[in-house]
């Protein structure tokens, strides 16, 4: 392996950026701290920064030394997830209900790392273009990024952004050309009927019934509407109602996500929820009312992109650590929509943690950030004079 040395020498300062954030997480548009001190940093080491963009965004540019060349974009997420941590951690989060339970500390402290050796050797033709996005985690960070006006104003030739994978080995890194990751909606179905007494139910339009008898009927969506070549997952994540024993509510709400590789199937989907929530819902005598939000698009890298991961990566982890097998993923991202404007990649680095995202006890690798902020450099170095 031959993460930079220079990279290598802030290894203790970045573990103690990341553990620093960790302690203090901050939910989608509140990033304020973090954005300041993100901004600060930037500032400190010689780098013209843009704060505010899109919310709590922060746009840094690094210019080469060498001249001409492209514009580079490199991004990482800022945003915290609603979890209360359940880790015995000596920087564990400080702040009740919320916690890197998804590694964003680990990303935004990569590119710091990534962006003080860009600004200390500026080795590199072009300019680097560093986004520091705010929420990720289904609030739309990318695309208020973008509204905001981030490619006219700091346009990119090519984009890039990682995340962590504790499913692969440490050092890993994963990456391949076309779909990677799946289209993502959230649904909100509010069931009408009509309450009554618990001990006499032919009085009600029951809507808990309903309810339970729609998220069955929503299920038959993936099973005898998709074709069964294309992947799709329709998860109900939420049901409420009522709040006593012996009540039957007048409402019911249900929720959930829909997620595909392919938007015609996801349009689909979308289609039959509505015709089937209204459908299940009439035949017990009630009404429903649904409200389905496209919240990530389909993530797709660029072929040209990817090879240049791939190049980049084999210089810092070497061959054996690089896969550019196609692993689709369900799970969803909005750098999908960064990808929609700009040609770039998505890809995977491998920690060693075994312990699942967004879970209350997940833990980031802290071993990882020098070959993270390693390869980050190195795709500006090689890519802006491509």
């Amino acid at each position: 392996m031959t993460v930079k040395d220079r990279i290598a020498g802030y290894a203790e300062e970045m573990t103690a950026w990341r553990q620093d954030f960790h302690a203090h997480p901050e939910l989608g548009f509140e990033e304020t701290r973090t954005s300041q001190i993100v901004a600060d940093k930037l500032a400190q080491w010689g780098i013209e920064v843009h704060r505010g963009i899109g919310g709590t965004g922060v746009v840094g540019l690094i210019e080469g030394k060498r001249g001409g060349g492209r514009r580079i974009g490199l991004r990482a997420d800022m945003d915290a997830l609603p979890i209360e941590e359940a880790t015995n951690l000596p920087y564990r989060s400080r702040n009740e209900g919320v916690s890197h339970a998804c590694g964003h500390d680990g990303h935004t402290t990569m590119l710091l790392g990534a962006a003080r050796y860009l600004a200390e050797t500026r080795d590199f033709a072009g300019t680097a273009v560093l986004v520091f996005q705010p929420a990720e985690e289904g609030l739309g960070g990318a695309r208020a990024m973008i509204a905001d006006g981030l490619f006219d104003r700091f346009p990119c030739d090519e984009i890039y952004a990682l995340h962590n994978a504790p499913e692969a080995p440490r050092n890993q890194i994963s990456v391949w050309p076309g779909v990677a990751m799946a289209g993502a909606d959230f649904f909100d179905i509010k069931i009408t009927g009509r309450g009554a007494h618990g001990a006499k139910p032919h009085n009600a339009i029951d809507p808990v019934i309903i309810a339970v008898s729609l998220a069955q009927a929503l299920q038959t969506i993936v099973s005898r509407n998709i074709d069964p070549r294309n992947p799709l997952v329709l998860s109900i994540t939420q049901i409420h109602a009522g709040t006593a024993y012996n009540v039957i509510p007048d409402d019911a709400t249900l929720a959930g996500t829909l997620r595909a590789f392919d938007e015609t199937e996801l349009a689909l989907a979308r289609r039959r929820i509505e015709e089937l929530a209204k459908g299940v819902a009439a035949s017990f005598g009630g009404e429903a009312e649904v409200d389905i939000r496209p919240i990530f698009s389909v993530l797709r890298n660029d072929a040209v992109a990817v090879d240049g991961v791939a190049q980049a990566s084999r210089d810092i982890v070497g061959e054996a650590l690089v896969s550019t097998g196609n692993e689709l993923r369900t799970a969803s991202e909005d750098f999908a929509d960064m990808l929609k404007a700009v040609p770039g990649a998505y890809f995977f680095l491998g920690q060693d943690n075994d312990v699942p995202l967004h879970n209350p006890g997940y833990l980031f690798d802290d071993e990882i950030l020098p070959v993270g902020a390693s390869l980050l450099a190195r795709l500006v170095e090689t890519r802006s004079a491509a």
